[in-house]
């Protein structure tokens, strides 16, 4: 009778593999987990992702540059602070010439500067010469601080002269004649005939000068023995030079 062969029981090794299937598949779940809402929990230590909107933000020393050049970034302007400044600018170059009239108006010797000659200002000598014969020289000096004008011929009056002697219209010159200070103009005055021609005459002893426009009268000296005039007492525009005056 043949021995019957017992057969090893596979039942315990059967149970274990399917304990252990199980404990698998409780660490998985317990490893995805569920909030109750058919959504996945996040566990610690998983990466989030990052939300679209939300930019990467620099660190480090790319973030300190950015810093540095918005604070190095200068602000605009306001409008209203430019249009000061232009007009300020504007103003600045309308003051340059206040009056109207540049730089000229403020030189003395400017022609709208210039003033009428007077008494009040001048100094006026006479002085008789050789030649011409019976001639007598004016000089007249600019004793004032503007340059003055000499308009048309001086206004001469000797002691016990009864009239005013009148121009030699041939020595009227091309323009008015002016001094600037301390200038001088002359004029020339012919003091007789010398051939008896302008009556007896007499000699005179004093001198005085005016102006036109003006009555008032500035004296001048005459030598201490006098001169002697006549009817043909004449003089000449006031001029510039001497030459001119006695020519």
């Amino acid at each position: 009778m043949l021995a019957s062969v017992r057969r090893p029981d596979v039942r315990p090794r059967l149970l274990a593999a399917a304990m252990a299937a199980v404990a698998v598949a409780t660490l998985s779940l317990t490893a995805c987990g569920s909030n109750g809402k058919g959504e996945g929990v996040r566990q610690e230590g998983a990466a989030s992702p990052q939300s679209p909107s939300a930019a990467p933000q620099p660190s480090g020393p790319a973030r300190a540059a950015d810093r540095g050049a918005s604070a190095a970034k200068p602000a605009a302007p306001a409008a209203s602070t430019s249009h000061h400044a232009r007009g300020t600018a504007g103003t600045a170059g309308t003051g340059a010439g206040t009056d109207g009239k540049g730089s000229a108006s403020r030189d003395p010797y400017a022609p709208e500067n210039r003033v009428d000659c007077s008494a009040a200002d001048v100094e006026i000598t006479a002085t008789p010469v050789s030649r011409p014969l019976n001639h007598m020289l004016l000089t007249l000096t600019n004793k004032g601080s503007k340059m003055c004008d000499l308009n048309g011929y001086p206004i001469v009056k000797f002691e016990g002269s009864q009239s005013v002697p009148p121009v030699i219209e041939g020595s009227k010159p091309q323009a008015v004649t002016s001094l600037k200070p301390g200038g001088k103009g002359y004029a020339g005055v012919i003091l007789s005939s010398g051939e008896g021609s302008g009556g007896e005459g007499y000699t005179a002893q004093r001198l005085e000068v005016g102006f036109e426009g003006s009555d008032r009268m500035a004296e001048a000296a005459l030598q201490a023995k006098g001169v002697h005039i006549d009817n043909a007492l004449r003089v000449t525009y006031w001029v510039t030079s001497p030459g001119d005056a006695l020519s």
